[in-house]
């Protein structure tokens, strides 16, 4: 479909009223490139119709910019076009919130975080249509600007594309990225490589009249027999595992051979090796056992004439559709149930219990009774409900199960930090050490050199690791939970705000070789003092009041309160 002229045929549905709010709200902006910055927002929506997404999708992409760049807000878009497309533009927007800057092995994480966040996969389907127009235009943006986006997308969106089964996708925008990420390498493939394309292109047009007369000797009419070339970024990943040695590579080209149906794909591999004897070990059967992202081919290599090695890949038109568009295929064949094309079409998805996702669509195939609101329904994500995933103020991302504290995510990152913690900031605030953490809280760890962590912190610590590394200090320090708890001091210092206060009044403290328990503070009422909570490991009143003396020494504390608990 396209856009426009979906737009001409229905002047009032919801596409087009999308399409006018757009227009109006971008009105005047331009994008780095100078074209108008509706531009974008058309082409976004385009990439969704040619993936073959439902309306509500397209009408989002093509609002997906305004609630950010525009005066026209969420509850604009609602009372105009109802909340499921205001519930999948305001997922977008969270969504371009994230910026990844190469902590490599956080990357994972962040993909997970990505796609809890978007509660909706067609809120990611959506920011991939987005991707995909902005890598086409990334040379009007600054160089360093150009290589931090081109990462961010090999490492996160065309992951993500792929995991999701749309490899067209996925490979082009690697493709697009892979001469801004690698300059160098990308250079020397496209001075090494073209030659190697050319001649292999020649050599398999030899080949194709062949193969084409085969199959219909035998009866096998085939939909198209046409070539691909590998792409560079997928060839270079190829070629790191080969020495890169281009003669290891057999399918630099290869044979896309589209048959009718499953029986077809069968006897077209059995007549290619009629043909020509295939290479022990390169025969792969990705039809019986399909990728973990729902592919599904037969692929094999030959010995072909002159003896060189070719690979041929074989599927039907669905598997095909499958392999291009993945999980957006949904979408279309629920728009085509009922009609004769869509008669048996449906995707099969492999196990791989660790891709919760893939395992939901793999349930969703095999349910034929869902009708295409259920579907869209069903696609709401809930397999990270049991999950958050907090920050860093380094920008890192933390995978923790739902109802985690600070110390959880103290000892999720290193032993030492969760046994020296005293208190901890969520979002720029103080909060007690058995605070429950939200999604993407971002957690500020606040420690005391020598500090050893407290039993009491295995009455609301959550993560089996962080319970282990709690019980190993114990141990180490000669505590157990047997021992009879001693009384500890809780100070209440009433003290007008400043920034670096609290670690002024924890110096007091350490120096005073005093432990901190807990923290706790909030603001009171409307002015501009804060009430500190703070327990410490202290059980002697000469020592209290010695502390109390030193606090007083900061002109902010206007009041000190203590009592042993």
């Amino acid at each position: 479909m396209k856009v426009l002229e979906e737009i001409s045929k229905n002047k009032n549905g919801l596409v087009a009223r999308s399409y006018d709010m757009a227009k109006k709200a971008h009105a005047g902006q331009l994008r780095a490139t100078g074209e108008p910055y509706f531009s974008h927002s058309l082409a976004t929506a385009q990439n969704l119709a040619d993936w073959g997404m439902d309306e509500t999708t397209i009408a989002a992409g093509l609002l997906h910019d305004v609630p950010e760049d525009t005066k026209v807000t969420l509850e604009m878009i609602e009372e105009k076009l109802g909340p499921e497309v205001r519930f999948l533009v305001d997922g977008v927007t969270k969504l371009g919130r994230i910026k990844y800057r190469g902590a490599e092995t956080k990357v994972d994480n962040l993909r997970k975080m990505f796609i809890a966040m978007a509660e909706d996969l067609r809120v990611v389907i959506i920011k991939l249509a987005d991707r995909y127009h902005n890598i086409k235009t990334l040379s009007a943006l600054p160089l360093q600007k150009q290589k931090r986006i081109a990462l961010e997308t090999i490492e996160i969106y065309a992951p993500l594309a792929s995991r999701l089964g749309m490899q067209k996708v996925s490979g082009e925008l690697e493709d697009m990225c892979f001469p801004y990420v690698y300059p160098k390498e990308y250079r020397w493939l496209v001075e090494n490589v073209k030659y190697k394309y050319e001649e292999k292109d020649k050599y398999l047009k030899k080949i194709k009249p062949i193969v084409d007369k085969a199959l219909n000797d035998a009866g096998i009419h085939p939909i198209s027999i046409d070539f691909r070339a590998k792409r560079y970024a997928s060839l270079y990943k190829k070629m790191l595992r080969k020495d890169m040695d281009l003669d290891q590579v057999h399918d630099l080209v290869a044979f896309r051979i589209i048959v009718k149906n499953i029986e077809d794909c069968y006897a077209t591999l059995g007549i290619i090796h009629k043909l020509w004897r295939p290479l022990p070990g390169f025969i792969k059967d990705y039809i019986a056992m399909p990728k973990p992202n729902g592919y599904k081919s037969l692929h094999t290599s030959v010995i072909c004439i002159d003896q060189k090695i070719v690979e041929f890949q074989i599927r039907t038109e669905e598997m095909h559709f499958e392999a291009e568009n993945g999980i957006a295929a949904y979408w279309a064949y629920q728009q085509m149930k009922g009609t004769k094309e869509y008669m048996g079409k449906r995707i099969a998805v492999a196990d791989k219990k660790e891709l919760a996702w893939v395992e939901q669509l793999r349930a969703w195939q095999n349910n034929e009774n869902l009708n295409p609101e259920e579907l869209l329904d069903s696609f709401k994500i809930d397999f990270f409900k049991d999950r958050i995933f907090a920050i860093t103020p380094k920008g890192e991302v933390i995978d923790l199960p739902l109802g985690s504290t600070p110390v959880d995510f103290a000892y999720k990152i290193h032993s030492d930090l969760g046994n020296q913690c005293i208190g901890a900031k969520v979002n720029g605030k103080i909060v007690p050490l058995d605070y429950k953490l939200k999604p993407q809280d971002v957690v500020e760890i606040i420690i005391q050199k020598g500090k050893k962590p407290s039993p009491s912190w295995l009455d609301f610590a959550v993560t089996s690791g962080a319970k282990e590394h709690i019980r190993n200090a114990l141990k180490k320090g000669n505590n157990n939970m047997m021992i009879t708890k001693k009384r500890v001091t809780e100070f209440r210092i009433l003290a007008q705000h400043r920034l670096g206060l609290f670690k002024d009044l924890s110096v007091i403290i350490s120096r005073s070789h005093i432990n901190i328990l807990s923290l706790d503070s909030r603001m009171e009422g409307h002015s501009k003092f804060y009430m500190f909570k703070i327990k410490c490991d202290l059980d002697d009143k000469d020592k209290v009041l010695k502390l109390i003396l030193k606090f007083k020494t900061l002109k902010e504390v206007k009041e000190i309160d203590y009592r042993f608990v």
